[in-house]
């Protein structure tokens, strides 16, 4: 079974920055896109920003400018660097991937991790 384990988050000051890792557990013979969605309270989870195996990125208006996502291809790990943290960036964040599996193409989700930024 595969599985996506995350690490990073927690409590930061606005202004302040975070760094976020995903890499996936199991057997993926191949993963393709890889990304980060967050959902704040009575908030949909929404996207953060996603890479794809060549590198090709995309990012909320939210937080372009100030969030940079990243990967390693030979570790099947996604990196999201977080700069100039907002209280309203306070949400769980979660990291996807997709990709083939033992079982064909399948899509991963990460547990979540609470990133909170104080005002």
């Amino acid at each position: 079974q595969v599985q996506l384990v995350e690490s990073g988050g927690g409590l930061v000051q606005a202004g302040g920055s975070l760094g976020l890792s995903c890499r996936t557990s199991g057997t993926l013979f191949s993963v393709n896109t890889m990304g980060w969605y967050r959902q704040a309270p009575g908030k949909q989870r929404e996207l953060v920003a996603g890479i794809t195996t060549g590198g090709a990125t995309n990012y909320a208006d939210s937080v372009k400018g100030r969030f940079t996502i990243s990967r390693d291809n030979a570790k099947n790990t996604v990196y999201l660097q977080m700069n100039s943290l907002k209280p309203e960036d306070t949400a769980v964040y979660y990291c996807n991937a997709d990709g083939v599996g033992p079982l064909g193409w399948t899509e991963v989700w990460g547990q979540g991790t609470l990133v909170t930024v104080s005002s």
